[in-house]
């Protein structure tokens, strides 16, 4: 059996543009089974911004999950927003998975924003300043929540990973390489490679890199795609998986 996931990120809603998604997503499950929504969902991560997400994404005839990211931060409004897009029966994940039946599998999504850092020999390191420290910690952190998500889902029979942070430099070519280390993080490569005792995850998706590239891949051969609306140029993305 196989499993079709639509994929979006980086939509950027606000009431100015509200509605312009929505059509799109009409009869979403004649085209897939799932969506997933891979982070900065408002422009400011205000209530009213979010509601707007909540319109756009809520009440889809197909299960809805998503990860926060950095703009849905802004106004340290991410615990209401979450509540908010609750509501409205989206399943925001953070450090957490959900399994569910999908295209008649089993499907087990592990989410979390994730965070900066860089990439392997070019990366930031927990040394020196407290803020230095800070910052690579909070990557850290961040990358450790979701591998532990991962293992607790791992037995499923389709395994995706979902951040807004990139977990690999691949889907960034296109951006000034100088800006990597506040794009993703190699931290978040190694837990999604570092799931079902080292055989990986079926399928990493994120978002934040809006001139990267949409295909990569993992040191472990995971497959990676960067779903930034500005990348697929599109309403959605839809990839297919088929179960181990």
């Amino acid at each position: 059996m196989s499993v079709r996931i639509a994929a979006v990120g980086d939509v950027h809603l606000a009431p100015d543009i509200r509605g312009t998604l929505r059509p799109a997503l009409a009869g979403l499950a004649e085209r897939a089974d799932v969506l997933l929504l891979a982070g900065d969902l408002t422009r400011h991560g205000t209530l009213e911004e979010a509601a707007v997400a909540a319109e756009e994404f809520g009440g889809l005839d197909v299960p809805v999950l998503a990860v926060l990211g950095n703009h849905d931060y802004h106004c340290d409004a991410q615990d209401e927003i979450t509540v908010l897009l609750a509501k409205a029966g989206i399943d925001v994940l953070e450090g957490n998975a959900t399994v569910l039946r999908a295209g008649g599998t089993e499907l087990a999504v592990a989410g979390v924003k994730g965070f900066g850092g860089g990439f392997a020999g070019k990366s930031g390191s927990a040394f020196g300043e407290r803020e230095m420290k800070a910052f690579i910690e909070h990557t850290e952190l961040s990358a450790g929540r979701l591998g532990a998500a991962l293992r607790e889902v791992e037995g499923a029979e389709i395994l995706v990973a979902l951040t807004h942070y990139a977990p690999v430099p691949d889907t960034l070519r296109g951006e000034p390489p100088e800006i990597y280390p506040f794009l993703g993080a190699y931290q978040l490569g190694e837990a999604i490679d570092g799931a079902r005792g080292g055989s990986g995850a079926d399928l990493a998706i994120h978002g934040h890199a809006h001139f990267g590239s949409e295909r990569g891949c993992t040191p472990g051969a995971v497959q990676v795609r960067n779903v930034a609306q500005p990348v697929i140029r599109a309403a959605y993305a839809v990839y297919h998986l088929a179960g181990r």
